[in-house]
């Protein structure tokens, strides 16, 4: 049975569908299940299943089988790429192949030369035999060719060999570069130590060492992340900031890069920021349905000032993005000051924070002012001046949203306090206060349901998301059960990840956000402007039911999003 037929009869795609991707196969030459990945009609792991119904050969999952790196080594990363192939294992003279193309009969043969094996081929999914190509070969033959470089240079100077296109140095930055976003790095530390460089990744905020690299390449390698930052080589005694633009296959990416001399050099972090990935919406921020109604409603008001608050790394800026782009429309003005501009937004006017030539926060937003705009975004409240004029911004029509540095969202309204904002200001202008915090998100591709613990019963009882024992029995059988002793509950079913190859065995991949959202109402707006201690202010809140950050983790754990040591890890409730 051909691929087609076989993608009609499981129900994949339409005989209609069938016969447009035939004709296109006949124009473009293209292999027909790779038209049809392409318009997105089925996914690589569907071509997979389907090549091994109709071929029989077996499927391997390249992030979940350890490669053997001996037989890695066989064959050369050239041939390799050329027929997007990575050994597995070797064994008795046969060796294992992960092939996107089976039957692919020269790169079966080469395979043989090459190895002097039989081959035997196994199917596999085309991305992911790629990122195993780039992890086992690229970066290993640049840190190979590098260090037989640094030992015939001889004195030469390191500038020129940083600046030299054809150098192994360009070359390993850029995988270490390219390695980084293929992984969906947020961050890339280059750590100096004293015999050594450590090479880290922050994966799903989690720092990973990535590669050990010999501390004879520190000079050069520095000097290379200096050159694409367009920063002084030569000092090396204070720190900098840079910018680094650069495409990753096809897409672009922003970097900025920060370095700190250390008593063993020069310490270098990058922040990775993706821009093709796009700006999500307000539904996709992982809101809460109550959570994401008030805030879009908050958000669409005419004046006020609406705060994100959390600590560096837990999404405030992504979520201000986030709104500004669903109030981006040609009948409002926006301007932005920011430091530094993360992403470009076409239609808003985005100002650059220059604190060395005195274009700061407040300066900036005093100019703002006087651009006619509708809404305004600061890129972070610092100070008591800029929390000012925020202030008398929203007193005058305007819409404000920014992000400040608190614990939670009543903690913000004493921090303005502190500032030197009066209450009443602070009553009269506060529209909408957000917090939030990011937490791992279970690996869907090794999660399974398992029973919470004893603890994990009780948190959940403690905030209301599963009832008690015996309101449990009490709902199951009836009241009149109610008075009997209480058996075994039922148990509580949590989700958590067994740890796989596509997770790095950590059991989570990828991150959301839990949030507070503190709308601002009249008997709150009275409680601030009397000054009233936040202790009151959360008794009032308590009572109204409002829902913290703790509930919305834990109601995120009960949904199988995340687990408990996740919510306890980045959230608490004093």
């Amino acid at each position: 049975m051909r691929i087609g037929e076989l993608l009609v009869m499981n129900g994949l795609i339409t005989e209609e569908q069938l016969e447009q991707g035939l004709k296109q196969q006949v124009h473009t030459k293209k292999k027909f299940g790779e038209i049809l990945i392409e318009q997105n009609l089925i996914s690589e792991r569907q071509l997979v299943e389907a090549l091994e119904f109709q071929l029989g050969f077996p499927v391997v999952n390249i992030f979940e089988t350890p490669l053997d790196i001996t037989a890695v080594q066989m064959i050369s990363e050239a041939l390799a790429r050329k027929h997007c192939v990575i050994p597995i294992e070797k064994r008795n003279g046969k060796i294992k192949v992960a092939m996107s193309d089976p039957l692919n009969y020269d790169a079966i043969e080469e395979i043989r030369m090459a190895t002097g094996m039989s081959v035997q081929p196994l199917i596999a999914v085309r991305s992911e035999v790629e990122q195993a190509i780039t992890r086992n070969y690229g970066m290993k033959e640049s840190v190979d060719e590098l260090m037989e470089d640094l030992t015939k240079l001889e004195g030469k100077d390191e500038e020129q060999e940083a600046q030299d296109q054809g150098s192994p140095i360009v070359k390993l930055v850029n995988q270490i570069i390219q390695s980084a976003v293929q992984q969906k790095a947020s961050d890339i530390h280059i750590d100096p130590q004293e015999k050594q460089i450590i090479v880290k990744y922050r994966i799903d905020g989690v720092l990973r060492t990535e590669k050990a690299l010999a501390k004879s390449m520190q000079g050069v390698l520095t000097a290379r992340m200096k050159i694409i930052a367009k920063l002084n080589i030569a000092e090396r005694r204070l720190p900098q900031d840079g910018r680094i633009q650069m495409q990753v296959d096809n897409r672009r990416i922003d970097i900025r890069m920060s370095t700190l001399p250390t008593v063993h050099g020069e310490s270098i972090v990058l922040r990775i920021l993706d821009q093709s990935a796009g700006l999500k919406k307000v539904s996709e921020l992982g809101l809460s349905e109550s959570n994401q109604k008030v805030f879009e409603r908050m958000v669409r008001k005419p004046n006020g000032i609406v705060l994100i608050t959390g600590p560096t790394g837990s999404g405030k800026t992504s979520t201000l993005y986030s709104a500004l782009s669903e109030l981006n429309t040609d009948s409002v003005k926006i301007v932005t000051t920011e430091d530094p501009v993360e992403y470009r937004m076409p239609g808003i006017t985005q100002v650059q924070v220059n604190s060395q030539i005195g274009l700061t926060f407040a300066a900036s937003l005093r100019s703002i002012l006087r651009q006619d705009p509708n809404i305004v975004m600061v890129g972070e409240i610092r100070d008591s001046e800029t929390a000012e004029i925020a202030v008398r911004a929203s007193l005058t029509g305007h819409m404000v949203l920014s992000t400040i540095h608190t614990n939670s969202a009543v903690s913000t309204i004493s921090r303005l306090i502190d500032m030197g904002i009066d209450p009443y200001l602070i009553a009269s202008s506060l529209s909408c206060i957000v917090a939030q915090r990011l937490v791992r998100r279970v690996c869907r591709e090794c999660s399974e349901s398992v029973p919470a613990r004893e603890d994990e019963r009780k948190l959940l009882q403690t905030y209301g998301l599963i009832g008690t024992d015996n309101q449990k029995l009490a709902e199951a059988v009836g009241v009149g059960f109610f008075r009997r002793e209480p058996t075994e509950p039922p148990p509580v079913m949590l989700t958590r990840g067994r740890g796989c190859g596509a997770c790095n065995k950590t059991g989570y991949s990828g991150r959301l956000a839990v949030h507070e959202v503190l709308a601002v109402d009249e008997p709150l707006r009275r409680l601030i402007a009397q000054n009233r201690p936040v202790n009151e202010i959360e008794a009032h809140l308590a009572e109204t039911g409002y829902k913290t950050m703790m509930y919305d983790g834990l109601w995120k754990v009960k949904n199988g999003q995340t687990t408990t040591e996740e919510v306890l890890k980045a959230v608490s409730d004093e």
